[in-house]
Order: C-alpha cells, then sequence, then structure tokens
C-alpha cells in the first residue's frame, strides 16, 4: 500500500470512529427520546410549525437536543465524507486538499469551542487530507520532471 493511500485510509478511518462514536454516544444517553420519535413518528422529532400560545419546556427542548445532537448534527455527513474518502483511497484517487483544509479548520474550531472534546482528533484527519493531496502532487512533478529528463 503506498503512503498517499494508507495517509487516506487512516483519514477516513478517524472520520468513521468520530462519527460512529458521536452517534452511538448520543444514542446512549437519549434513548427515551429517540424511543418517543418512533411511538409519535419521524415528524415529531423537531416540530415545523410551532403551536400557538406554546411554552418550551425541558421535555420539548431534550427532544431536540436529541435531534440536533444525532441525525441532525454533521456526525452523518462525517461518516459519509469517511466512507468517501476510504473509496477514493481503494481507487488511488486523492481527495482534495481543500476539503482536508476545511475539515481541519472545522475541527479546530470545534475543539477551541467545545473543549474537551475529540474535535482534534478530526484535525488530523484534515492533516492526513492535506498531506495526501501533496503528496500527490509532489510524484506527478517528479514523474513529469523525468518525461523531461528523459
Amino acid at each position: 500500500m503506498n503512503a498517499r493511500k494508507r495517509m487516506l485510509r487512516w483519514a477516513s478511518g478517524i472520520m468513521l470512529v468520530l462519527g460512529a462514536g458521536h452517534l452511538s454516544l448520543v444514542a446512549l444517553i437519549a434513548w427515551k427520546d429517540i424511543t418517543g420519535w418512533v411511538d409519535r413518528g419521524m415528524w415529531a422529532a423537531v416540530p415545523l410549525l410551532p403551536t400557538e400560545g406554546a411554552v418550551q419546556t425541558v421535555e420539548s427542548l431534550q427532544n431536540k437536543f436529541a435531534f440536533w445532537a444525532a441525525p441532525g448534527s454533521f456526525a452523518v455527513p462525517l461518516i459519509l465524507l469517511g466512507c468517501l474518502t476510504w473509496h477514493l483511497a481503494g481507487r488511488g484517487v486523492a481527495v482534495p486538499a481543500g476539503i482536508g483544509w476545511g475539515l481541519a479548520a472545522w475541527c479546530v474550531l470545534g475543539g477551541v469551542l467545545l473543549v474537551p472534546s475529540p474535535f482534534f482528533a478530526g484535525a488530523i484527519s484534515g492533516a492526513l487530507i492535506i498531506l495526501a493531496a501533496r503528496h500527490e502532487d509532489r510524484t506527478e512533478a517528479a514523474r513529469e520532471q523525468e518525461m523531461d529528463l528523459a
């Protein structure tokens, strides 16, 4: 396995663990609210239209927290990005460095705002994507130099 593929596989593994871990942890914490969605229907997770004169109760706030912390959070897109990165690494295609920079910036900001948290592990994933993209650029430049010399 070449270095770029290894870096991208590590980056995707970190993203998958972070996303799945986040969803699992919220499922354990808010299990009562999540099972309540099954009883009342998924549309009951976050009602679209507030009822007139309704006062926010602790239960309704907990219900909204459970939605925005689990299926409405960035955990699901993070898992999807991890799967895409894994797939592209298997095909030998590097993920653009811009994705790595965005992921690293988002994770560093989240880690600073929400200390202590595993957000900083996501920054490692972003850095690995950046390094894998730069590694591809270097190997292409070296190949072009060799072609020019020949």
